[in-house]
């Protein structure tokens, strides 16, 4: 048995997709991994309270406190988030529902060791409410892609995608609680894929 992966989740909320990496991870789905820290900038995120019930060790960095000027301070904020990285040693760090988007030096430190999943089918509707995106557009089919992160926003490579079809009576709710189980799955793949 060879050194396990060392993995670093970021989120900033209820944790779905960090929970189904840390089953993926115990059930044997995701081989040669393991899950050395969570990392919220919430500290009210209930992917905390998961990462304590799996006994995986967890880190608040309030990203609400790193204001400048009245606005969000990213440089300010990723400061202390680099030096956790950094001390974490991570092989992959994986953003699961992680709100913010990560600063320059993050992703230069990190080359090629960043994966985002999201909630549509890539190169479409970047940035935030993707499903409403689609629903506007008159889009038949929406879905989840895996990705490699790189300074442009949801712009990686794609590693994974998955599909489902919008139905007539879609809303963006609708669409987005059917869209998560898909998610759960196609990232748990992606990380399969990569880590074979």
């Amino acid at each position: 048995m060879g050194l396990k992966n060392r993995i670093v989740v970021l989120s900033s909320g209820r944790g779905s997709n960090f929970c189904a990496i840390a089953d993926g991870i115990t059930q044997g789905k995701i081989p040669n991994a393991e899950i050395v820290g969570l990392i919220s900038n919430r500290s009210d995120a209930l992917a905390l309270s998961h990462a304590k019930l799996r006994a995986i060790s967890y880190h608040v960095i309030e990203s609400k406190l790193y204001r400048a000027n009245n606005k969000f301070d990213r440089p300010t904020y990723e400061k202390p988030l680099l030096s956790l990285l950094l001390s974490l040693k991570p092989d992959l760090i994986l953003l699961a529902g992680y709100m913010l988007v990560l600063g320059k030096e993050i992703i230069q430190t990190f080359p090629k060791k960043i994966i985002n999943i999201h909630p549509s089918l890539l190169p479409k509707f970047r940035g935030l409410h993707a499903q409403k995106q689609a629903l506007e557009n008159g889009e038949k089919e929406t879905g989840c892609t895996v990705h490699w992160v790189t300074e442009g926003l949801d712009e990686g490579p794609t590693i994974l995608q998955a599909r489902v079809p919008i139905l007539p009576n879609d809303t963006e709710e609708s669409l987005s609680l059917r869209l998560l189980p898909l998610e759960h799955e196609t990232y748990v793949s992606a990380l399969k894929l990569i880590l074979k």
